[in-house]
């Protein structure tokens, strides 16, 4: 027997289907809304700002980073999506010292409308190690010396503190004690290079990104590149540093994750026709995190990640 469906029952039940779609969608418009209502709204630049946000701001703060995971940001360059992201923050923040040096211009631009703060701002000159040959006179990667990064800590308070006073106590609470988690990692820094033996406390990494590691615990760094990536080296530049390796049978050196492989692997393969084998200790994190979710997309799992990865690949 065949029933045919009266066409009062199918529009009606078309009207209920499509009520019911829309109230989903408001409830989760509504859901999506209310978790960022009220928050302060800050765009940095590198990963590990945006994590220091994140730890200092806590539930006050909606933070967007610009540089993803592998992001080298020597050479980035900002994108019309994220001139839109910079344009809606409320407060950003960026490394400063020619770090971005293809977004100085915005910057600028953005300096004249909203709070736009170099968290570098407040280390001493003298404190800061130079750069010959590059466009800004000192190298910027200053959260390889974990004492400069709780500088930039105590500068993301303050300016969070100033632009929501509301939740100043909040911000000065959270802040000291992820600063006391960067003291017990300032301390393992050291503890831990020191234990490899002096003759093999050589850092050698493709571009040099390491030089505050290796003034504040106490291991001599050797880049391929200089401080920029967008430097240039040249068959020079991979003899030298072939000779030294061998001449001091270092035994191994590292890769990054930001950067090519194939220049210190052009010393490897010449170190290896000198009969003296060395090997890739293993990937350092330098001017990028790691993967979000992880334990190395946090600055200090990022860094407790390089220390011992160098330790276990030179001990």
């Amino acid at each position: 027997m065949n029933y045919k469906v009266k066409p009062a029952f199918t529009r009606i039940f078309i009207t209920l289907v499509i009520m019911s779609l829309l109230l989903l969608t408001t409830a989760c418009s509504a859901d999506t809304g209310s978790e960022t209502e009220g928050k302060l709204k800050v765009t940095t630049t590198i990963g590990m700002i945006a994590d220091v946000v994140k730890q200092v701001g806590g539930a006050h703060v909606q933070v967007t980073g610009l540089m993803k995971s592998g992001v080298d940001p020597h050479l980035y360059k900002a994108s019309q999506g994220d001139v839109k992201k910079l344009e809606q923050a409320q407060i950003i923040f960026y490394n400063g010292l020619h770090l971005e040096g293809k977004m100085i211009e915005i910057f600028e631009k953005m300096g004249s409308e909203k709070p736009t703060i170099a968290v570098s701002r407040n280390i001493p000159e003298k404190q800061l190690r130079g750069w010959e040959g590059g466009e800004a006179s000192h190298d910027p990667h200053i959260w390889f010396n974990v004492k400069h990064w709780i500088s930039a800590t105590e500068v993301i308070r303050d300016e969070l503190s100033k632009a929501d006073p509301a939740h100043a106590a909040d911000y000065k609470n959270q802040a000291a004690a992820y600063m006391n988690q960067l003291e017990e990692l300032d301390q393992y820094a050291k503890k831990q290079i020191a234990s490899i033996p002096e003759n093999q406390r050589v850092l050698v990494t493709a571009h040099d990104a390491f030089g505050y590691f290796g003034d504040a615990y106490g291991i001599k760094v050797m880049g391929l590149q200089g401080i920029s990536t967008a430097s240039e080296y040249g068959s020079k530049d991979v003899t030298d540093l072939r000779e030294f390796l061998v001449s001091n049978k270092i035994k191994a050196v590292f890769v990054e994750s930001s950067v090519p492989k194939r220049s210190i692997e052009a010393v490897i393969q010449g170190a290896k026709k000198q009969g003296h084998d060395i090997k890739i200790g293993g990937e350092l994190f330098s001017d990028a995190m790691g993967k979000d979710g992880t334990t190395e997309g946090t600055y200090i799992g990022m860094v407790r990640h390089n220390v011992d990865t160098i330790v276990k690949a030179l001990k």
